[in-house]
């Protein structure tokens, strides 16, 4: 390589300017051009200043159906209600080997306790179980061929504050019913009862006595206590009559 073409470069390098053009100079011609590619191309037949596509609506998309808020909110994170204390009422933990399935029953127990005026926080992603076996592949002599598996368990945490009991009783179930293949569930629920739950029990004590003594009448008894009143009504019916 001559000595030539090794300072072209440099030449060419060192006969471009340093100093470069402020960007507030080309400021006006940005901003034009944004406009006017924003503007709708058959105002330009139209006399008067162009407008923004933004101003009026497609005459093309008038004629369409638009989908409901509800469906559309299905495109949307969850909505989510505020707490007023931050008192919590239940503790829902989601447990499951795929994320995108966790993932995805997370966003729907949110969704539910949003429309069951329930305010819900999380998922928080909770510390990861791995769990890991060796196992032989064969036996006697081959004992030193083993294999290792391993199986990892995912974690998400969902808070219920200031949740009322039946509501949060109804959210569970609606989740359990509702529930996804390879999820798995489990719930802390906290209640919060009166200071004086003597006198509630005492009220409540009568209400189980009757419930327990209606279960204790029959208790040791057969299941056949009625054949003999069964008996007589055949006997006595107009059927076994016209029978004799």
């Amino acid at each position: 390589m001559t000595r030539s073409r090794i300072a072209r470069p440099i030449r060419q390098a060192l006969s471009r300017p340093l100093i470069q053009q402020p960007r507030h100079a080309i400021a006006p011609f940005v901003s034009a051009r944004s406009q006017a590619s924003l503007a709708d191309p058959n105002s330009e037949s139209q006399s008067g200043p162009p407008q923004l596509v933004n101003e009026l609506p497609d005459p093309r998309e008038e004629n369409e159906v638009r989908l409901p808020r509800a469906v559309q909110a299905l495109y949307l994170q969850p909505l989510r209600r505020e707490a007023e204390y931050g008192v919590p009422s239940c503790d829902l933990q989601l447990r499951s080997y795929s994320i995108p399935n966790l993932e995805f029953f997370c966003d729907f127990a949110l969704r539910a306790a949003y429309y069951l005026n329930l305010p819900a926080f999380g998922p928080v992603p909770l510390p990861k179980i791995t769990e890991r076996w060796t196992v032989p592949r064969s036996h006697f002599i081959f004992k030193k061929s083993q294999e290792n598996f391993e199986r990892i368990t995912r974690r998400r945490l969902i808070q219920i504050r200031d949740g009322h009991p039946e509501t949060v009783q109804i959210w569970l179930a609606y989740l359990q019913k509702h529930a996804y293949y390879g999820i798995g569930m489990k719930a802390n629920v906290w209640e919060f009862a009166s200071l004086n739950p003597g006198e509630q029990l005492d009220a409540e004590s009568k209400s189980l006595q009757e419930i327990v003594e209606q279960k204790l009448e029959n208790f040791g008894r057969d299941k056949t206590m009625g054949t003999v009143e069964k008996v007589k009504e055949l006997l006595a019916s107009e059927r076994f009559r016209h029978t004799k």
